[in-house]
């Protein structure tokens, strides 16, 4: 069993990583190998203490090459669910499941809302993950969202079980070639159906669908983490980062405002601390209750 699990390649996670791994932590880091995609986009970062004007390209390689040198191996996998137990976490990549003493969520903000009914649809035909839940819609009709081009697999892997994908894909060079794929323009308004997801409704125009995919580079914490608290959309932490669930923490972009690298990287130091701290007292408890 890991002693943490961090969830995010931000800046918050980097920062997380690199403290953990100073202090001798043995933790396992999901996220993009390439890290977050938000770090690269920035044309120039000009608050970054010790960097003047630097690009989001520079700043990602002057980390992965830290990460190098510090010899941190990133998990490039999707965490879809992560399940408090008793005294630990289970992480659920797809089909493959991690067990952790602690959890840092640093998986930044989604670059899109969800949509109406999204929420509430979820695990009643709305999945996040092609490969954990497309074997229940072989021979149905499936509408798919996606963010990122890297997850197009997912959405073939979808094609070669459903009888019909309607994709609305947010990303640019779509590349799906399935016969049975249909690309919509345009973004749903609304998720509507009775027991379970049903229609996918446009401003001018709807779907009827068995299931509805939504393929996002980061999921809503409060999807991810049952029971999780939030705020305004925001997971709310305390001064050490800490959430409501005992042994979960938070930092970066998804505990709100300022959406800044200085905020996020000052974070993830702190989780990383706590995080220590806190598998002392666990410690320290457990050789109490032996004696």
């Amino acid at each position: 069993m890991y002693e943490c699990a961090i969830i995010g390649t931000g800046a918050a996670g980097i920062s997380a990583a690199l403290t953990l791994k100073a202090l001798n932590k043995n933790f396992i880091w999901f996220g993009d190998g390439k890290l977050s995609g938000k770090i690269r986009s920035a044309e120039k970062i000009g608050n970054y203490p010790g960097l003047s004007m630097v690009s989001g390209n520079e700043l990602a390689e002057s980390f992965l090459s830290q990460i190098k040198e510090m010899d941190i191996r990133i998990e490039n996998k999707t965490v879809t669910g992560v399940y408090q137990m008793e005294g630990y976490f289970s992480v659920l990549c797809n089909q493959d499941m991690y067990d952790a003493k602690t959890v840092i969520l640093a998986t930044g903000v989604e670059s899109v809302k969800p949509v109406k009914g999204e929420l509430e649809f979820v695990g009643r035909g709305v999945s996040y993950c092609a490969t954990c839940d497309g074997f229940l819609y072989k021979g149905k009709t499936v509408f798919v969202v996606c963010t990122e081009k890297s997850l197009e697999h997912e959405i073939e892997y979808l094609a070669s079980l459903a009888a019909k994908v309607y994709v609305v894909a947010l990303y640019k060079n779509v590349a799906l070639k399935s016969g049975n794929i249909e690309i919509v323009s345009g973004m749903p308004v609304e998720i509507t159906g009775g027991r379970k997801a049903e229609k996918v409704r446009f401003r001018d125009k709807e779907y009827s669908v068995d299931g509805v995919f939504m393929l996002k580079a980061a999921i809503t914490p409060s999807v991810l983490v049952s029971g999780l608290e939030t705020e305004n959309g925001h997971v709310k932490v305390d001064r050490s980062c800490a959430t409501n669930l005992e042994g979960c923490f938070a930092a970066g972009d998804c505990t709100g405002r300022p959406y800044q690298y200085a905020k996020a990287v000052g974070e993830g130091n702190v989780c990383a601390h706590a995080v220590v701290s806190y598998l002392a007292e666990q410690k320290q408890k457990e050789t109490l209750s032996t004696v």
